[in-house]
């Protein structure tokens, strides 16, 4: 059995199977295995969802680069420019995204992973079940954004506005919150905390009750 053929089993599929379903299977996988989903008194099944989390976040990175690959092949070169063209040289201060305006965008299920969005507004945003794996989101206003089950691994996070935003069910492990507002953020379910916070950094955050973390 090749890898690519195993990362597919490892999110239920067969071979073959788009981008869309691998993300579909990857969302469907990772919200029933939420480690928060799972019994704290359960430290065996706690530590073997946490496993079969980096299992089907491998697989859906591994074959969502595969695939992103097969497409550059297919996908044939533009025209060559005449001679005397030159390109324009990239500005070495491109802000392309930085405070960039999504007031109420409609971002649900988007693939924003790695981008930088510093000092950007997304106000109302609906960032639902978006992929935001190492976005920079420094400074950026998520006032009232909603990051649902969004996937913000990795993510900085760093002096960002998320008064009022509901992360209910978000992917915040490794993310940089020093510094973040989170005043009246929705973080719960009932009496449980439904946001994955492992290894976050939260040095200085003002968390959802208005206590600023040590």
């Amino acid at each position: 059995m090749s890898a690519n053929e195993r990362y597919y089993r490892v999110l239920g599929l067969e071979p073959g199977a788009t981008l869309e379903e691998i993300n579909q299977a990857y969302k469907d996988l990772a919200f029933i295995w939420h480690p928060d989903r799972i019994p704290k008194d359960n430290p065996r099944l706690q530590q073997k969802a946490n496993e079969f989390l980096k299992e089907i976040n491998t697989a859906r990175d591994r074959l969502r680069s595969h695939l992103q690959q097969k497409q550059k092949i297919a996908t044939p070169p533009p025209p060559s420019p005449p001679p005397s063209y030159r390109p324009p040289r990239p500005s070495s201060t491109d802000t392309r995204y930085w405070g960039a305006d999504f007031k109420r965008a409609n971002l649900k299920e988007k693939d924003l992973s790695g981008r930088d969005f510093r000092n950007a507004n997304f106000t109302g945003a609906n960032l639902s079940d978006a992929f935001m794996h190492k976005v920079n989101l420094s400074g950026a206003n998520l006032f009232q954004a909603n990051l649902f089950r969004a996937n913000l691994l990795q993510a900085n996070l760093s002096h960002a506005n998320l008064r009022e935003a509901n992360l209910v069910g978000a992917d915040l492990s490794g993310a940089d919150l020093s510094g973040a507002d989170l005043r009246g953020a929705r973080i719960k379910v009932g009496d449980r905390i439904l946001v994955k916070l492992t290894g976050a950094c939260l040095r200085g955050t003002i968390m959802p009750d208005g206590t600023v973390h040590q």
